[in-house]
């Protein structure tokens, strides 16, 4: 793995040959390499490791069942107030109809978030859950971020434990792993100060995976953060997975500045896109997954990012939906499962159709 003329990459990478774990410091010099390269080619030597050429993606449908939000975030330009207009929320029967079209599509997954809602019940969410499944059993419902079930135990005076279990007798399955945004402070709060901080994202993921339920984790970059902040975010993430191990999969979400409060910005570049691929993959070596997330990086930069880490590209999503089409790179947020396919085997790899839990899927020829 001698190959960079970045002599500090050289001496991470033979630390990477080992199978050793990398320091925070190491860390910070993998982003700040000018050797693109040879980062993408270190991040492409661990993911090969963990999965050969296997590449993911999904079947599956987005349903924001409202937009209504008392929290602020600059970076969001999804939500509305409870008056403004544009604002919603969907019923049950509407859910149940978004599913039903989702399930004649093919879609294993319906991924279920949106806004806190200080208007709806907590039955709101347990009568659309258990609605859905008796309506759709073998549809997986990854639904509510960490920032929802924190706002769930506060707004409605339950415990942790209680929000988790009803949700999860009512249908969750698993959780997304949105709401991570960037746990250091005091950015954090700079950017989402209504939110929990980033303690408590962590504390109830730790939760959410002792009951049982896996989840993903995300982090946003490209805004205001610096680069220390972003290590800082992949070792807490790291030091979380060793303790209870419900991580499955990690997505690195590119900042887009659109509509936002933060539109001043430019947002992050392809370079420092791909150099996140890699430096995730190589940071967070206790995740298997490495998304690529198509719908914020472009599909272009997302097919380039297969060989800098990443060996999923997320699914069809399959969606007009709202919460989506705030932050699509390209304004796209609809693929169909055989570009998905062409552009994993363009790139070199093998395009495996996964469920929300990644096992193979398997589909009778028609």
């Amino acid at each position: 793995m001698r190959f960079s003329h970045d002599k500090n990459l050289n001496l991470i990478a033979e630390k990477v040959e080992r199978g050793e774990r990398l320091s925070f410091d190491e860390g910070v010099a993998l982003y700040k390499t000018v050797d693109l390269n040879a980062l993408g080619k270190l991040g492409d030597f661990v993911r090969r490791a963990k999965h050969g050429r296997t590449t993911y993606y999904n079947v599956n449908r987005h349903f924001n069942h409202t937009n209504i939000c008392v929290a602020d975030c600059k970076f969001c330009g999804f939500y509305k107030r409870a008056r403004q207009e544009g604002a919603y929320t969907h019923s049950i029967d509407e859910g149940i109809e978004i599913a039903r079209n989702a399930v004649a599509e093919g879609a294993t997954e319906l991924h279920i978030v949106g806004g806190l809602n200080t208007k709806l019940p907590f039955e709101y969410y347990t009568d659309l859950f258990s609605s859905l499944k008796r309506e759709f059993p073998k549809l997986h419902l990854k639904a509510l971020t960490m920032v929802e079930l924190d706002f769930f135990a506060r707004f409605y005076k339950m415990s942790d434990e209680d929000v988790i279990e009803r949700l999860k007798a009512a249908g969750m399955d698993s959780c997304p792993g949105g709401g991570a945004e960037i746990f250091a402070e005091p950015t954090r709060s700079r950017i989402c100060d209504h939110k929990c901080d980033g303690n408590r994202w962590l504390e109830l993921s730790g939760k959410v995976h002792q009951a049982g339920i896996k989840t993903n984790a995300t982090m946003l970059y490209g805004h205001i953060e610096t680069i220390e902040d972003r290590v800082d975010h992949f070792v807490k993430l790291r030091e979380q997975q060793d303790k209870t191990g419900g991580f499955q999969c990690f997505i690195p979400l590119a900042f887009y500045p659109n509509g936002t409060a933060l539109s001043s910005l430019p947002g992050p570049d392809a370079i420092d896109n791909l150099k996140t691929i890699a430096v995730s993959r190589l940071m967070i070596d206790n995740f298997d997954h490495i998304k690529a997330y198509w719908v914020m990086l472009g599909k272009a930069t997302a097919q380039t990012a297969l060989h800098f880490g990443a060996n999923d590209l997320d699914g069809t999503i399959t969606d007009g939906g709202e919460l989506t089409h705030s932050y699509a790179n390209d304004g796209e947020v609809k693929m169909s499962k055989q570009e998905l396919i062409q552009m994993i085997e363009n790139a070199g790899f093998e395009a495996v159709e996964r469920d929300t839990v990644y096992n193979r899927v398997e589909r009778l020829a028609a």
